[in-house]
């Protein structure tokens, strides 16, 4: 079982990113999957979650509006598209299976500078 992300990088202020969780060992559309964030010195945040059906997703207030969680269950990979992009934004992405016990990625350097 493992989840491998990628698409992080350094981007300018309002660009955009998608970042890509490709899963291993299960299927990501049988499970509740979200994107976390942790940036230095911070506690590690819950930013995006999407459920199994794939009918609800939830964010957290400082990304409404701006990022998009999303499944191809036919690549078996979990999406955060980040747009609108801010300094405050920088930070190591995760993805992670929601279960009885959590499955982590191993993060994604999301850096947004000028």
């Amino acid at each position: 079982v493992q989840l491998v992300e990628s698409g992080g990088g350094l981007v300018q202020p309002g660009g955009s990113l998608r970042l890509s969780c490709a899963a291993s060992g299960f299927t990501v559309g049988n499970y509740l999957m979200s994107w976390y964030r942790q940036a230095p010195g911070k506690e590690r945040e819950l930013v995006a979650s999407i459920t199994p059906s794939g009918s609800t997703t939830i964010y957290v207030d400082s990304v409404k509006g701006r990022f998009a969680i999303s499944r191809d269950n036919a690549k078996n990979t979990v999406y955060l598209q980040m747009n609108s992009l801010k300094p405050e934004d920088t930070a190591v992405y995760y993805c992670a299976r929601r279960s009885s016990v959590v499955i982590w990625g191993q993060g994604t350097q999301v850096t947004v500078s000028s």
